[in-house]
């Protein structure tokens, strides 16, 4: 994917314990995107800068 955005958002911890965080985007960039609710992103610090990546299943055939 080459498609990038930017955007400022609010991580929240689920508060489960898991270590994981929830990331809510805005719709816009959901759509910019091809992501989904519910989609998994990889979290990365670059120059700086918290790159999410999705992490997508390959397709079973």
């Amino acid at each position: 994917m080459t498609q990038s955005a930017r955007t400022k958002v609010k991580c929240q911890d689920p508060g489960d314990g898991s270590g994981d965080v929830i990331v809510e985007l805005p719709p816009d960039i959901l759509k910019e995107l091809s992501l989904a609710v519910g989609d998994r992103l990889s979290i990365e610090l670059v120059d700086s800068t918290i790159v999410l990546r999705p992490i997508r299943e390959p397709n079973p055939e």
